[in-house]
């Protein structure tokens, strides 16, 4: 198994991709298993809210394991894309769901972080987006942190790709993170506050849920159309983001 789960008597789920040497990276496993979890908490009534955290101290997650192979169709308007149903919100989810980041949160790690009500950080987490700098497309996890952050903002990160990182207090600042705290504290802070969602009246909180998605759901729905196409159109072949992956030289700015 490579996602953990936990519940308590409070009604609070820890969901922990458990991938740590991997940097929790998802293949298409995690992607199932992530699937299955979600699913399975719609119909369980202990659990009242979830905390998504990582495995160690290094990473929450990094997004698509680059060994995972994707068979692809054969058109430029289609794309299979494992990510795009690995969040709670894609499977139907309501209940709230907190995410507890420490380390690395990269790329694909925002089609979780996207999905979740609110993000906790401590002080070592840091966010970026490598696509553009392995001539790849940023789309869906573009797309989905226009959601939380402001324009610019979110533009830079997408654009700059591995030359930056932004740093838990930058994340905070721009409304991306709404909690930092000390290293190792991230999800103690988490299931904290999931504890307190977990103690009201469900259905409120699943309605309360809903309104909110309902407000920007629209807007999400006709970019994501746009997404596998801009994909198809703008992304290196395979091959030619290998040679760029393996080219990649260390170093960058944590702002």
């Amino acid at each position: 198994m490579t996602v953990r789960v936990s519940t308590g008597e409070d009604g609070v789920a820890v969901v922990t991709l458990d991938r740590p040497a991997r940097h929790n990276a998802i293949d298409l496993e995690t992607a199932g298993e992530l699937i299955a979890v979600w699913r399975r908490f719609r119909f369980d009534e202990s659990v009242r809210a979830v905390v998504l955290t990582g495995g160690g101290d290094r990473a929450f997650c990094t997004g698509i394991d680059r060994s995972a192979e994707v068979p692809q169709p054969p058109s430029p308007y289609a794309l299979d894309d494992p990510l795009r149903t690995v969040g709670p919100k894609a499977n139907d989810l309501w209940k709230p769901v907190v995410a507890a980041v420490a380390g690395m949160a990269c790329g694909g790690a925002f089609y979780l972080l996207g999905e979740a009500e609110f993000i906790v950080a401590d002080e070592t987490a840091a966010f970026f987006d490598p696509h553009t700098s392995y001539g790849m497309v940023s789309a869906y996890e573009a797309v989905l942190m226009a959601q939380r952050m402001p324009f610019g903002e979110v533009a830079r990160m997408a654009l700059m790709g591995t030359a930056e990182r932004v740093s838990a207090r930058r994340a905070y600042e721009t409304g991306l993170v709404s909690e930092v705290v000390p290293a190792g504290e991230a999800t103690a802070a988490a299931v904290r506050a999931a504890s307190v969602l977990a103690s009201y009246p469900t259905e409120a909180v699943q309605g309360t849920v809903r309104a909110l998605w309902t407000a920007k759901e629209a807007a999400l729905h006709q970019a994501l159309t746009h997404a596998p196409q801009l994909i198809a159109l703008g992304n290196l072949p395979p091959e030619r983001q290998a040679a760029r992956f393996a080219a990649r030289t260390p170093g960058f700015r944590l702002r």
